[in-house]
């Protein structure tokens, strides 16, 4: 036995407090229901809401055809992603970023991840704040339709005011309960929205043409549905940090609890996405909203809860997307610029990020727009793409085998989402920002 360097040992006691510290492996006994309920927190967003909208800029055939091929392509991806987490013997892969140097390379592996998967969580922290606040107005103005008007900006601070308090839960684990409440909203408000459309029945006036007049408009539309889409299939840049939570020894290794649950996840998504996403587009046709639920007039109380539970949901959803993003920038000042881990750095930190997101929330308040926008350009490669080209590299499949075509068949289908979706984004961006007052 060789005598152990005293350095390395401090080196590594120090890890081994860091990471007792850390949000995302402070703790790792959590069960596979948990990867269950967060994986569906993190995946059934407040997209599934845009997806009626989608299909009406796609029409019936390219709809269905694009919904379907997306949960095959992102179930696949998922897949190797759990596969990955402990591809090498005795090491855990707890963050994306550390698979990206795994596969990648120290540098650069940083730099092809952690932009895009910071892109993606900070995103979806902004649309949350949006949604929040869109859906606690809709609240106040059904249950009080006399009542003075408020300005959505409000409404967006009172969600961001519930985010300041549970931005403090410690760890991953510690957020289980709120994130099986988020859940359960997902399923009951995606139910509720394509159950009373079924109920209204097919609108007598219902057209399910093109929603644009002109064909450039129309081309434009379909660009921005299939980020729309690419936007409700979010959940991979958190799932090593889920996989991360659950314990893992050679006998059991976490991948068999952790695709347990991904499956439950994504019978779940499949029983949310496809019913709102038809029955939506067959209801309303092309006059569809772009969230299902402000399209849904009446029953009042029926709608009032379904917003309620939109609020419950994304409460949970943002925690989700907000502690990788805490686990970053904690790590960041202790490593990096030699903070001490204490409580009042946490408590700065945290509180200084969602203050960020609700200020940009309250600045940029285009909901679809900005759902398609970074569906496409930040959820496309991390969801689509990514996992396919890290498993090339890591895995290398033998060239023109089944697995180097599938994995090559998905890299072509999730770049040309991130070009496309975008430029019909900023589109609709542009042309909704023409009538938009400042902060009203």
């Amino acid at each position: 036995m060789e005598p152990q360097n005293p350095e390395n040992e401090e080196v590594s006691k120090n890890v081994k407090n860091l990471d007792d510290w850390l949000p995302i492996t402070k703790s790792r006994d959590a069960k596979w229901w948990y990867s269950a309920f967060h994986n569906v927190t993190a995946m059934v967003g407040a997209g599934v809401l845009g997806l009626p909208y989608a299909m009406s800029q796609l029409g019936w055939g390219p709809g269905v055809a694009v919904m379907v091929l997306s949960w095959i392509i992102t179930l696949y991806t998922l897949w190797q992603m759990v596969e990955m987490h402990e591809i090498v013997p005795g090491k855990r892969f707890d963050r994306y970023h550390e698979l990206g140097q795994h596969a990648f390379g120290e540098k650069l592996g940083l730099w092809v991840v952690v932009p895009q998967q910071l892109m993606v969580e900070i995103g979806v922290n902004i649309v949350y704040m949006i949604t929040g606040g869109n859906s606690l107005k809709k609240i106040h103005d059904i249950s009080c339709p006399g009542c003075k008007s408020i300005k959505t900006t409000y409404f967006i601070m009172i969600f961001a005011s519930v985010q300041f308090v549970l931005s403090h839960l410690p760890s991953f684990n510690s957020i289980t309960g709120v994130s099986f409440a988020a859940a359960a909203m997902s399923l009951s408000y995606s139910t509720i929205a394509w159950v009373a459309s079924a109920n209204k029945g097919v609108q007598p006036d219902v057209q399910y043409g093109p929603r644009a007049s002109t064909t450039t408009g129309s081309v434009f539309n379909f660009f921005s549905a299939l980020g729309d889409v690419a936007f409700a299939y979010a959940g991979h840049n958190v799932v090593l940090e889920i996989q991360a939570t659950i314990p893992s020894t050679p006998e059991k290794p976490s991948k068999k609890p952790m695709w347990k649950g991904v499956i439950v996840a994504y019978i779940v998504v499949a029983l949310c996405y496809f019913p709102v996403s038809m029955v939506g587009y067959r209801v309303f046709g092309k006059d569809v909203e772009d969230n299902i639920l402000m399209s849904l007039e009446k029953p009042k109380w029926l709608i009032a809860t379904a917003n309620m539970f939109v609020v419950i949901h994304v409460i949970g959803s943002y925690q989700i997307f907000a502690m990788p993003v805490f686990d970053m920038i904690e790590s960041f000042f202790i490593m990096k610029m030699n903070f001490k881990p204490t409580k009042f750095l946490r408590f700065l930190i945290r509180n200084g990020y969602v203050a960020l997101t609700m200020f940009l929330a309250i600045t940029f308040p285009f909901f679809g727009g900005l759902l398609s926008f970074f569906g496409g350009f930040a959820f496309a490669p991390t969801t689509y793409y990514l996992p396919c080209i890290m498993w090339l590299a890591i895995c290398k499949p033998k060239r023109f085998s089944f697995s180097w075509f599938t994995n090559w068949f998905c890299i072509i289908v999730g770049v040309t989402l991130m070009i496309l979706a975008p430029i019909g984004a900023l589109r609709q961006i542009i042309l909704q920002a023409k009538e938009y007052k400042f902060y009203s």
